[in-house]
Parts: C-alpha cells; sequence; structure tokens
C-alpha cells in the first residue's frame, strides 16, 4: 500500500507541477518593444477611420469630389491589403528590426506628406504609400507578442494587442474631426509623428 500511495504522489506531483517556464518572465527591454509595436499597429488601423470624419473637407481642400474622395480611404486599405501577406518574407529579406524601424519612419513621412498634397491623384497616391507602410505594423505588433513574452506571459500581451487595434478604429472618428473643426483637415496627418518618433527610437534601443 505504501508503494502504491508514494506512486500515486509521485505521478500527482508530476501532473500538477508548473511547466518549468511558467514562472518565467519577459524582461523590461521586452516590454518596451512590445508596447512601442502595439502603437504602430495602433496608428495603422486609426489611418484608416481618422480621415473618414474629415473626408469633405479634403475633398473640398483638394479639389475633389464626393464619389472621386471615396479613393483617399481605399487606396490607405488597399496598401495595407496587399504589404500584410508579404510582411513575413520582407522581415526576414531586410531582418525584423530593420524592416520595422524603417516602416515606421516612412509612415509617419508618408502621413505628412499627405497633409501637402495638392489633388487628388497625388494624394492617392500618398495614402497608398502610407498604408503600405503602415500595414507592416499591425502583424509585426502580433509577431513582437510571440516572440518577446514568454508563453505564461502572452495571455497579458495579446489582450493588450486586441485592445489596440480595436480602440483605434472606435476613437478616430472622434479624434479626426475634432482637429478638423479645430486645427484643419492637416493637422490628421501629423498625428502620428510624435507617436511614431517614440516608438522607432523605443525600437532602435530594444531591438
Amino acid at each position: 500500500m505504501s508503494s502504491v500511495a508514494l506512486a500515486a504522489a509521485s505521478s500527482s506531483s508530476t501532473v500538477f507541477a508548473p511547466p518549468a517556464n511558467a514562472t518565467e518572465k519577459a524582461s523590461a527591454t521586452a516590454w518596451i518593444a512590445v508596447l512601442a509595436s502595439m502603437i504602430g499597429a495602433f496608428m495603422a488601423i486609426l489611418n484608416i477611420q481618422i480621415t473618414n470624419a474629415s473626408l469633405l473637407d479634403i475633398e473640398g481642400g483638394i479639389g475633389t469630389g464626393v464619389d472621386n474622395g471615396a479613393w483617399i480611404s481605399t487606396s490607405y486599405l488597399i496598401g495595407e491589403i496587399v504589404v500584410i501577406p508579404l510582411t513575413d518574407y520582407l522581415s526576414k529579406v531586410f531582418s525584423f528590426r530593420l524592416y520595422i524601424i524603417a516602416n515606421t519612419i516612412l509612415f509617419a513621412l508618408f502621413s505628412v506628406a499627405c497633409a501637402f498634397a495638392h489633388d487628388l491623384p497625388s494624394m492617392i497616391a500618398l495614402r497608398g504609400l502610407q498604408g503600405f507602410a503602415g500595414g507592416v505594423l499591425i502583424p509585426m505588433a502580433f509577431t513582437m507578442v510571440l516572440t518577446k513574452l514568454p508563453k505564461a506571459q502572452q495571455p497579458t500581451g495579446l489582450p493588450m494587442f486586441a485592445l489596440s487595434v480595436t480602440f483605434a478604429p472606435a476613437i478616430g472618428p472622434t479624434i479626426g474631426g475634432y482637429l478638423t473643426e479645430n486645427y484643419g483637415w492637416q493637422t490628421i496627418f501629423f498625428v502620428n509623428t510624435v507617436p511614431s518618433a517614440v516608438m522607432v527610437i523605443a525600437l532602435w534601443l530594444t531591438l
């Protein structure tokens, strides 16, 4: 009986013993990198909605009609849709660190350039390029959660990622409407500059 009890005890201790990496925790550096990447995902999603609230003002500013103005939003989405499936391959070609930092910089530059667009074709082209750079930031933020955080902390990181990409479209029209009403439609394209700068510095130092 004692041997059976001993065997049962040892087997139960094996079953209920926590895995070796259950107590493993990500470093502060890893968390900074993850949070910085989520800023990028937030901005990329935000820019889908932030222009919709200001579309009429943008159309008037560049002198185009309502029907043609829809391309301002559509071109951004096309850029994102095209680049997202390519992100895995391109991040391996150029290296993960270089690719995410470069696209963060390009995203901010194309965003600022949109504020100076003077006609519909240039706005469509710049918005498409902005979406092509911004689309990279969404899957790469998700990848950062899975690669930088240990298994035990991924259930914390994944809801944070989900919150960043669901909160952005909810608040986008409010931000876009407020900035356009008070400061002009051009200002909605400048909101990406400071977060992008913070993101580049954080990723440069932590990746």
